[in-house]
């Protein structure tokens, strides 16, 4: 366990560094307001990219993924940002750095390596320059998001600066949600933000590490969450689309309705206003 650390105070929103589907960016300022007073620390046991971790004011952080490479970069980050900073970006001011060849070979070097540096190094530049940022793996956990074909592109200095900063008051962890709820204690609050449960008639990502967060996966959350808040008093919050199976696994939990503008393919005109909760189990 961390000791504790100042509270790292700032009224700026911070953007986390990588791209990432169903990132939570847009709705820190409704979570924050959901949290309870008083609690040290945040365990988040599905970290993503880390908004809310980035945009929220506690002493020490546990922050887990179950995907490997998500967390060996977190951890890469935070030891030595700068030397990952300069790796980097000698891959993105590459002149071929926006082309399908580089990008293509540069996917096949990932999946080919077992160097955790190098693998980090090339995920962000996947993440940033594939499709949507998505990360999805094949079932041989090869890594398979398409080239992304964007005019533009940024790399995320200042982003990955503040994130090493913030990261000294975080231990970054891989595993499963189960695994991760085993560390609260009564100083502690749980977010979480699992994969969306499906909405009707909408396309939408859904995947986790490779893996499908099904509905059983929904219902065991959910049911865990119940117990922790009633058998340890350690208040949970959970983020989900706001439909009939999310309002009712979550039965005795307040509810906080948002909505938000979510992007559902390539094509802006097929962004859309998605109701979303956040469903609070109060200790």
């Amino acid at each position: 366990m961390l000791r504790p650390k100042k509270k790292i105070k700032s009224k700026i929103k911070h953007r986390p560094f990588l791209k990432w589907a169903g990132g939570k960016f847009r709705l820190t300022d409704d979570i924050n307001k959901a949290f309870p007073k008083k609690k040290q620390c945040l365990i988040e046991p599905f970290v993503g990219a880390g908004a809310v971790f980035l945009n929220s004011n506690f002493e020490r952080y546990i922050l887990a993924d179950i995907n490997p490479d998500l967390i060996n970069l977190f951890n890469i980050v935070k030891d030595n940002v700068d030397q990952y900073i300069d790796a980097c970006k000698q891959i993105f001011f590459s002149s071929q750095a926006n082309t399908p060849d580089y990008y293509y070979a540069k996917r096949q070097q990932f999946n080919e390596s077992r160097d955790p540096f190098e693998r980090s190094v090339i995920f962000l530049y996947l993440n940033r320059f594939g499709f949507n940022g998505l990360c999805r793996y094949n079932s041989n956990n090869e890594f398979n998001v398409p080239f992304g074909a964007y005019k533009t592109h940024y790399f995320p200095e200042d982003e990955l600066r503040y994130f090493a900063h913030k990261a000294q008051s975080a231990v970054f962890l891989c595993g499963d949600f189960k695994q991760t709820f085993e560390l609260a204690d009564k100083t502690s609050v749980i977010y979480c933000d699992p994969p969306y449960a499906p909405l009707q008639q909408m396309t939408n990502f859904t995947g986790y590490a490779g893996n499908e967060f099904g509905l059983e996966h929904q219902r065991a959350l959910a049911e865990l969450a119940k117990k922790v808040q009633k058998e340890k008093q350690i208040p949970v919050l959970i983020s989900n689309h706001d439909i009939k199976f999310t309002r009712e696994i979550y039965q005795g939990a307040k509810f906080k309705r948002v909505k938000v503008q979510r992007s559902i393919s390539k094509n802006s005109e097929k962004r859309v206003k998605v109701k979303e909760l956040i469903a609070i189990f109060k200790a």
